[in-house]
């Protein structure tokens, strides 16, 4: 999936991921895509329910060797 940022929040633990998720969106574009990936198996909950309370789209997520990936767009 095409992104116009990526964020790698790899090794921190909760609330750090979501944390710099947030300060991240904030910074682009109304529209823009942010890819963000991580190893806190919590994010799995975590992603979803952020982007639920914030009004952004969660357009995708992935695993592969432990690394979560998520896509993110901008509201």
């Amino acid at each position: 999936m095409e992104f116009d940022r990526d964020l790698d929040v790899k090794g921190l633990n909760c609330p750090l991921p979501i944390l710099r998720t947030k300060k991240a969106l904030a910074e682009m574009e109304s529209g823009k895509i942010l890819r963000v990936q991580a190893t806190d198996p919590g994010s799995l909950k975590d992603f979803p329910a952020f982007a639920k309370q914030t009004g952004n789209e969660l357009l995708a997520q992935n695993e592969e060797d432990r690394v979560f990936e998520f896509f993110l767009k901008r509201k």
